[in-house]
């Protein structure tokens, strides 16, 4: 059994009388694409949140590689290689696909790199970035302004962005939202390719593309797991049937 890169010991959240995260406890192994899935409310962007430093949970753990990370802002998570795409996208629509990219580049190397400066000077950033956008296919689509992109590759950019920061961990947080079934394939396909080089958290809507690409699946109903394990034994849990699967699938 692979060691977990992730463990979440007990985590606890709450807005008020409404709990969106319940005792929590789960492992991502190193090297496997671990899916969260669930009811739309069953609490699983906030546990993201919580992951990647966005939100402060009230108690319990959250070990990264090792190190209690429970207390480190967003930005110290992503230097030691925990990083995450949003289920609503959010690049820079006026700065090209390449400039958001040798962004995240520059926020990892500290370099002095100046969106309008002598670009030339900066030739190992956008070298990097350009990789990044390469792995996701958008190398032909570097000089282009973000905002001008299709919805799937603006969720492409999103991805090359994590990438550029090397991450050890990605949270991918609905990448196929809003896809058509176009987009959604490319991406299935994308995200098949990375899971090779990427432990991968993966919450997604989309049974047909979770059944295809997780090695294990963990399922979130009112803040709190009801199961976690192999593709298979979860869809034939009677209780994750009851609670999810049944109108998912």
């Amino acid at each position: 059994m692979a060691d977990a890169i992730l463990s979440l010991d007990r985590l606890e959240k709450s807005f008020g009388a409404l709990r969106v995260t319940d005792a929590v406890t789960l492992d991502v192994r190193q090297g496997e694409l671990h899916a969260l899935i669930g009811p739309n409310g069953a609490g699983k962007t906030s546990l993201i949140h919580q992951l990647s430093g966005a939100l402060r949970p009230d108690a319990g753990h959250i070990r990264f590689d090792g190190e209690d990370v429970t207390s480190l802002p967003m930005h110290a998570r992503a230097k030691r290689g925990l990083a995450r795409s949003f289920q609503i996208t959010s690049v820079l629509p006026r700065f090209t696909a390449l400039e958001n990219a040798a962004l995240a580049v520059q926020s990892r190397s500290g370099s002095s790199f100046r969106l309008f400066g002598n670009a030339a000077a900066e030739a190992g950033l956008n070298r990097e970035a350009m990789e990044a956008l390469a792995t996701v296919g958008l190398e032909g689509r570097a000089g282009m302004l973000a905002g001008d992109l299709s919805h799937g590759e603006k969720r492409g950019l999103e991805l090359a962005i994590a990438l550029a920061l090397e991450p050890r961990l990605l949270l991918l947080d609905e990448p196929m939202a809003g896809a058509g079934a176009q987009e959604s394939a490319r991406l299935v396909a994308l995200l098949r390719d990375l899971k090779t080089r990427y432990t991968i958290l993966l919450v997604e809507h989309d049974m047909q593309a979770v059944f295809a690409l997780a090695d294990r699946i963990s399922v979130l109903v009112n803040g709190r797991l009801i199961a976690t394990g192999l593709p298979e034994a979860v869809r034939a849990d009677p209780q994750v049937r009851a609670a999810y699967l049944g109108e998912a699938m």
